[in-house]
Order: C-alpha cells, then sequence, then structure tokens
C-alpha cells in the first residue's frame, strides 16, 4: 500500500526551522518542569495511600473533600475517576489498608459507596522507585547509543539519542504543562515510546546507508534527504496505525490507562517528527563536519 509516490520534499533544507521549533517547544516543557517542579508525582513516586471508592449515586468532589477535611485526612487530593460516581482519594501518609479504610468509612458513614481498590507506598519506598525509574530511562538511552555506534557509526547513535530525549522531553514537557500525574505506568509509557521511535529512526538510517553505498560521489545531505523521502510511506502509514490504536485506547480504555495512551499519542506524533527532522539532520551535519575537518 502506498500513499505516496514521487516524493521530493526538501526536510532537510527546512531543518534549521525545525530545529528552532523543536527548541521552543522543549524549552517550554523545560520552563514547566523548572517553575512548577515537574509533573504531578504519583503515589507511585510520592509515597502515601490512594483508594479508588464506587458511589451509588453521582457525588461531588467538593463534597467528599469536605467530608474529610471535617473528619481530620491531611492534605487529602480528591479528584473524578472515570464515571460521574467514581472518586480517588489520595493522601500523603502511608496508612495500613484496614486502618484507611477504616477511616473513610467513618468520615463518608451515611453515603453508599464500594471502596474498589485501595494502594499505599512508603515514602522510601517511594524514592526508590522514582530513581530506578530514571536510571531505566539513562540506561535505556545508553544503551542504545552503543548499540547505534556498533551497528552504523558514532554519528548515527548521536543522532538516534538526541531523537529520543527530544521526545522523552517535549512528552514529559506536556505532562508537566498539563499538570498530569506522572507514574510508573507512564514511565512504561516513555520507554514504549522510546523503542517506537527508535524503530522508526532505524529503518530511514538504514535506507540511507544502502544510498550511500549507490551514490557515492553524491552530496550526502541530498543523499540523507532522498532517503527520508524514500521511508516517508512507510512512516506515515505505520505512524497513523499505531496513532489509531492508542486513540481509541484513550478513549475507550478507561481512567486506568488513559494517560499511559495518551503519552503514547504523543509519543507517535513527536517520534515521527523527530525521525524525519531531528535524527536524521543532526546526524548529517555531524557527518559532512567531519569528514571537512579529515580532509583540511
Amino acid at each position: 500500500m502506498r500513499l505516496l509516490t514521487n516524493v521530493n520534499i526538501d526536510f532537510l533544507g527546512k531543518r534549521k526551522i525545525a530545529a528552532a521549533i523543536s527548541g521552543v517547544v522543549i524549552a517550554a516543557g523545560l520552563f514547566s518542569l523548572l517553575v512548577k517542579g515537574g509533573p504531578a508525582m504519583g503515589i507511585d513516586f510520592t509515597g502515601g495511600t490512594l483508594a479508588q471508592l464506587q458511589f451509588s449515586t453521582p457525588t461531588e468532589v467538593s463534597d467528599v473533600r469536605d467530608r474529610l477535611l471535617d473528619y481530620g485526612f491531611s492534605r487529602p487530593t480528591i479528584q473524578q475517576f472515570g464515571e460521574e460516581n467514581e472518586i480517588l482519594v489520595r493522601v500523603p501518609v502511608e496508612e495500613t489498608s484496614e486502618a484507611f479504610r477504616q477511616r473513610l468509612q467513618e468520615a463518608l458513614a451515611g453515603t453508599d459507596f464500594e471502596i474498589r481498590r485501595l494502594e499505599s507506598v512508603g515514602p522510601k519506598i517511594g524514592g526508590e522507585l522514582r530513581g530506578k525509574a530514571l536510571q531505566s530511562v539513562l540506561f535505556a538511552l545508553l544503551g542504545i547509543l552503543i548499540y547505534i555506534s556498533l551497528r552504523f557509526d558514532r554519528y548515527y547513535a548521536l543522532g538516534a539519542v538526541a531523537a529520543l530525549a527530544h521526545d522523552v522531553l517535549i512528552t514529559l514537557g506536556v505532562f508537566s504543562i498539563l499538570n498530569l500525574e506522572l507514574d510508573l505506568v507512564i514511565v512504561a509509557a516513555f520507554m514504549t515510546i522510546v523503542g517506537y521511535s527508535l524503530n522508526d529512526t532505524i529503518v530511514v538510517f538504514d535506507r540511507i546507508r544502502e544510498n550511500v553505498k549507490i551514490y557515492r560521489k553524491e552530496d550526502f545531505f541530498i543523499t540523507v534527504n532522498k532517503s527520508v523521502n524514500q521511508t516517508l510511506n512507510r512512516t506515515i502509514i505505520t505512524s497513523l496505525t499505531t496513532f489509531v490504536v492508542v486513540f481509541v485506547l484513550y478513549l475507550i480504555g478507561g481512567e486506568v490507562i488513559k494517560y499511559f495512551a495518551f503519552a503514547l499519542i504523543i509519543g507517535v506524533l513527536v517520534g515521527t517528527y523527530s525521525s524525519i527532522y531531528v535524527a536524521s539532520p543532526l546526524m548529517a551535519t555531524l557527518e559532512v563536519k567531519a569528514k571537512a575537518r579529515a580532509g583540511k
């Protein structure tokens, strides 16, 4: 199946414009991260206790918050969760399941509700999980850097890792700007984004390597641009099919995986962009500069 034929778009000619756009978006995300301290951290990273409540009738968040505060709950975070009769309660204090359950039932006495989920994470464990999540992303990027260096060369590797860091930073920035919660599920989404973006980038890099052998005397930027155009059809089809799947997952998957799917939606869009406008142009620029230095 071919959506596009005989495409000849000057992607590399617009690399400076693309770099400026990426820089502005990343800067906005970093500004949000610095000013706000990052996205809202989930209970996995902060520690505390969480309960998912299902009421027999639609319930106002403000009513639940007022009753919990009146009872003495410390800094409860209350939010709607999916249906109008489902509420998520978080408190930044670790409690045993039975103690927390008992306090909820006493605070909300007179209302008909069911505790559907109850989780508790200690602050020390939350800190360890946060550290391990960061390590997993950094080790993944390091492993990719080594792999691409061995399969292609160091300039291809730098282009690929720059694209992956670009994708993760933009997705993280979006979560920070929108104040969405970051937990282990979202970290898993980041790792999925890294894998997806890398796969797309390697397909383009493979075509570049093949074309370099065929068009030895051709300007390297022209060869790279030609390769990006030749793989564009495959890139668009793959991205569209993946986007449709994660978008449907976002719409009907429920609150539990809604933000996982949202992160993937951002990742698919940004990953498609970065394989065209970040990885290949950066690699080509580094290669050309290295050859120019070697020729002096």
